[in-house]
């Protein structure tokens, strides 16, 4: 049981007055032995247990009347969260609100998790109240303060987006408001469906985020409404690839997209897929089985002199909306230009080679190998790669900022060992020592992002097969895309804002290794490599909803997708948009399409230590999570006082048969008697005794 007063609950001792009062009440008289009365009380003990019976249920009835009063006015609470309001008055009331994709799923009735778990907020924050109020949305993650809770279904805030939450960042900006504050007690609601994607609950950060929070001093306690229930019959669409191709006059549009379904055991069936191209509506039906379907290259007949525009592919509305659409665009193929800069050209000709041979007739590619004092007389606007086969220069060299400003631009610059490294470092990263020549195979890769993921028809490339017989040491922090057998990173990405910078430990050369011989794993780097950076020199970008590079929105102007949202979270809700000169298709993170939910004892091990506790509900469930029932109490405080009325009530006097030689009852509150030798008449026994005593 919990209370909103529990201070309250100290006037609990009172219960004890009715006892007190009786024992008081029992002092009051002195017992004298009487010889004539003697026969009299030998009667009145066969009497004895009926009324002592009727005294105690008195005495309870009392002591329950005054119980139940301290409990209505200490504001009892029933609910499923037990302990939710214990300890009084809260301070600060912070609410963590997941708005990712997948809280849009609905629920019985049409209402969506995210709505219904708002509702419920509202409900017993109002219910609770409190002293101040702040929200921290997986979007803005930055406390916003707002005056009561019904103007958290008011606040823009709260609609729902399409990037990915973050958990550990949201209880990051919840640990630092609260020691930058310092309230006296907090109370932290979270809500959220939990799904693996927005909880990271493989993170490094958890633990130090859960060894932080309970170094706090204030008391501060956290609340979990988890919507954990998952859909059923879910489809989802995504587009994999789009290409402009241009056959003499005619001009096609290739479109390549896979739909998913979580029932794998539904008959095959046919789907009607719309498509929006440029505000023109049409339908094509994919033929549906099994997992799903996958659409190869399928033509769409441009309109003459169309060299770019923008698209929507969507299915039929299920419980999940967030995964029924797809945005994209489309231009002509930018040239992927890289420059390969070297002092011995001859050492990096497998890399020019692999930059220089086109994946597909529509892409333009160039390649030119320089040193690097021809560098900073080329026009870098124009390139997407840059292959740096020489020392890193120093912090301060001019090469450095040139570096820095191409890869901010958004290109993509991969680092290869030189023969003599220097103690330069990019971006934090920096080459160590030569190790010794030993032929070592790749251990494992990330085969699902980056430079080394599977090709589009789904296979895995073959890093597995490459052999490594020399390789150079990395230092400064970096996140390993490739590993060595033995923990040596092969291939590693820098952090940086914009851009990519890479550094591939070994080179080309025989000696050192089989790239350049088995040339699969090459080329698919630096073909993706160019890829990435030529398409922040195209007109169109592909973009995933709250990618940190396109923050800054103001310029942007809204073409297709909702319009609930503000501009300020256009790059994390899905649509079209155009920037300047350049139009930009934002969709949802692959990873929103994973249905995979954090298991409960996984997450009682995330807050381990920690005050915390959960409760789980479904969209459907319109129930309030508090209910107050203090009502309830004041009944039995009613019940309770007819009851001791009742009790109260003298019992009925007979009057006694004639002949009877002593009667008392009425006037003395004693039982009635007959003369010497007779007995107790039961109908009018009341259980007082002689003298006065109770």
């Amino acid at each position: 049981m919990s209370f909103l007063q529990p201070a309250m609950l100290i006037a609990l001792p009172l219960i004890a007055l009715p006892i007190i009062i009786h024992l008081i009440n029992q002092r009051r008289f002195q017992t004298v032995q009487w010889g004539a009365m003697q026969f009299l009380l030998a009667a009145n003990r066969m009497s004895r247990g009926y009324a002592r019976i009727r005294q105690w249920l008195i005495l309870a009835a009392r002591t329950l009347a005054i119980a139940a009063l301290i409990f209505a006015i200490s504001r009892p609470l029933s609910s499923g969260w037990l302990g939710v309001a214990g300890g009084g008055q809260v301070d600060t009331t912070i609410v963590l609100l997941d708005r990712s994709p997948s809280m849009t799923q609905l629920g019985p009735g049409g209402i969506s998790k995210l709505d219904a778990g708002l509702a419920k907020l509202v409900d017993s924050l109002e219910t609770l109240g409190g002293n101040r109020y702040l929200l921290i949305d997986s979007v803005n993650q930055e406390p916003v303060e707002f005056e009561k809770p019904a103007d958290l279904l008011q606040m823009p805030e709260v609609l729902p987006v399409s990037a990915s939450a973050d958990l550990p960042a949201l209880l990051e900006a919840t640990d630092r408001y609260i020691r930058e504050n310092r309230p006296s007690r907090a109370e932290v609601w979270m809500l959220s469906d939990v799904r693996r994607n927005d909880w990271k609950d493989d993170s490094g950060r958890w633990d130090a985020i859960r060894e932080s929070l309970i170094e706090i001093p204030q008391m501060v306690r956290f609340h979990l409404l988890a919507y954990p229930e998952m859909g059923t019959g879910n489809r989802s669409i995504t587009v994999n690839q789009v290409r402009r191709l241009e056959d003499g006059d005619a001009t096609k549009l290739l479109i390549s997209l896979q739909v998913d379904q979580e029932d794998t055991g539904a008959a095959a069936t046919t789907l009607p897929v719309t498509l929006e191209l440029n505000g023109a509506k049409s339908v094509f039906n994919v033929e549906l089985s099994g997992e799903g379907a996958e659409l190869v290259d399928h033509p769409i007949s441009l309109d003459a002199g169309t060299s770019r525009g923008w698209g929507r592919v969507a299915i039929p509305a299920d419980a999940s909306p967030s995964d029924n659409e797809f945005y994209f665009v489309f231009d002509k193929q930018p040239p992927r230009k890289t420059l390969v800069v070297s002092d011995d050209p001859a050492t990096v000709r497998p890399v020019e080679f692999a930059a220089a041979i086109s994946p597909d007739e529509a892409v333009v590619c160039e390649s030119s190998s320089i040193t690097p004092n021809e560098l900073v007389a080329q026009d870098l606007e124009t390139v997407s790669l840059i292959a740096w086969h020489v020392p890193i220069p120093g912090q301060d060299a001019p090469l450095q900022a040139v570096l820095k400003a191409f890869v901010q631009r958004g290109g993509q610059i991969i680092f290869f060992p030189p023969k003599t490294p220097s103690g330069s470092t990019f971006a934090g990263v920096g080459w160590g020592k030569w190790q010794q020549p030993q032929v070592v195979r790749v251990g494992s890769w990330v085969g699902d992002q980056d430079l080394l993921s599977r090709t589009r028809s789904g296979d895995a490339l073959p890093v597995g097969e490459l052999r490594v017989t020399r390789n150079c040491g990395l230092v400064g922090a970096y996140r390993s895309l490739a590993v060595l057998d033995g923990g040596v990173p092969l291939l590693a990405r820098a952090t940086t804002d914009r851009g990519g910078a890479f550094f591939c430990t070994t080179t080309t050369s025989p000696g050192d290794s089989s790239l350049a011989s088995a040339g699969v794993v090459l080329y698919a780097m630096i073909q993706r490599a160019g890829e990435a950076g030529a398409m922040t020199l195209a007109s169109t970008t592909q973009a995933v909803a709250g990618d940190v590079a396109n923050r800054d929105t103001q310029q942007w102007e809204q073409l297709a997708g909702s319009t609930d949202g503000l501009s300020s979270t256009y790059s994390s809700t899905a649509g079209i948009y155009q920037n300047q000169d350049k139009l930009v298709a934002v969709n949802r993170t692959a990873g929103e399409d994973v249905a995979t939910i954090v298991p409960e004892e996984r997450v009682e091990l995330l807050f381990a230590n920690l005050d915390f506790d959960r409760v789980n509900q479904i969209a459907g469930n319109s129930s309030s999570l508090i209910q107050e029932v203090w009502r309830l109490f004041l009944i039995l405080v009613l019940i309770a006082m007819i009851l001791e009325a009742l009790l109260c009530i003298p019992r009925r006097v007979v009057a006694n048969p004639v002949g009877s030689s002593f009667s008392m009852g009425a006037e003395t509150g004693g039982p009635a008697t007959r003369g010497f030798g007779s007995t107790t008449s039961d109908a009018a026994t009341e259980d007082v005794p002689v003298g006065g005593v109770l």
